[in-house]
Formats: C-alpha cells, structure tokens, sequence
C-alpha cells in the first residue's frame, strides 16, 4: 500500500517511509517558506537545509504524538516548522558576527562623506556591542536587517511592547554611552 491524502497520517504513525516520501513531496514548499521566512536573514543556505532536515526528522519521530486531519496536521507542521527555524535563528544568530564590510556606502558621495560616515558606523557598531545581547540582536535587526518589531518580537519570543521598551532604553543607554566616550575623548 502507498500513501496518499487520505492515509498519510496513520501511515507515517505506523514509520512506514513511504508516508514521509508523500509529506516531502505535499509540504516541503510549505516547510521551505516557513524556513526560509525565519533563517534568511542568517544568509546561511547549509543552516537552512539542516533546519529543514530537523523539522522532517521531528515530525517523523513526533508522529504519534499528532492527532487530527489533513488540515490539522498541515498547522501541525508549520507549528514545528516555525518553532524549529527560531531555534537554529538564535542558536545561529549569536554566531553572526557584523562588521563594517557589510555595510554598504551610496556611491554618490565624496571620499570624505564616506569615510566620515564609516567612522560613524564603526563607532556606532562599538556602542551596540556594549548592550546586553537581547538589546544587540534587537538594535540589529531592527536598524541593520531593517526588520519590523512583530518579526523580531516572533523571533525573540518577546511581546511588541517589550522590543519597544527594549529599543526605547537601548537608545537612551546609547546616547549616553556616546556623550561619555565623546566627554573623554576631548579631555
């Protein structure tokens, strides 16, 4: 017998491979959206395809634990999908190391506007980096990655209001920071 919409589900509870074939085939489009949405920003193809490796292996071995239909079993797989890609996000992400040579300068202005604005980059790079990690990941992918607050909110497991609060007293801290290194640097 061979799997179809109609016996994948008690198939794949039963580990016959053929039903794993048939959920590859229908919703590995589905599994490589939802992927690809989380893990893109990492720039990462072989973290993306370990992550989707994961998520099939999790509902292989997690299949008994699924009660539903067709319909129930497809917000299943995104559920793990989704879950799944935050994690290798954030166990990736601290990894990510973001430097200067990333950030692209406008050719339109002079060698002077753009070094003046490389040195503001650097130091503002300097200034992230001594936020608290949460507060770093926020502050760069929200005005590096251009990123809205609902994602990062997504992909930190932190609510709107708290990526605000965060953002509101990262650029207070900041501002401080840069007036105390600016104060020391002309004394």
């Amino acid at each position: 017998m061979k799997s179809n919409d109609k016996n994948f589900i008690q198939r794949l509870k039963r580990q016959k491979e053929d039903a794993l074939e048939f959920i590859v085939d229908t919703y590995l489009p589905l599994i490589k959206g939802v992927t690809y949405k989380v893990l893109s920003p990492l720039e990462n193809e072989g973290v993306i395809e370990e992550c989707m490796n994961d998520i099939l292996l999790s509902i292989w071995n997690n299949s008994n634990k699924f009660h539903g239909d067709s319909t129930d079993f497809r917000k299943w797989i995104c559920a793990i999908a989704k879950f799944k890609s935050i994690d290798y996000y954030r166990k990736n992400s601290k990894r990510v190391e973001f430097t200067t040579n990333e950030m692209e300068l406008s050719s339109e202005k002079s060698a002077e506007e753009e070094l003046i604005m490389l040195e503001d980059k650097t130091e503002l790079i300097q200034l992230i980096h001594l936020l608290e990690p949460v507060d770093r990941d926020i502050f760069i992918m929200k005005f590096f990655l251009g990123l809205k607050t609902e994602d990062i909110s997504a992909k930190l497991d932190l609510t709107k209001a708290s990526i605000d609060n965060r953002i509101y007293r990262g650029k207070k801290t900041l501002y401080t920071k840069a007036m105390q290194l600016n104060w020391k640097g002309s004394v």
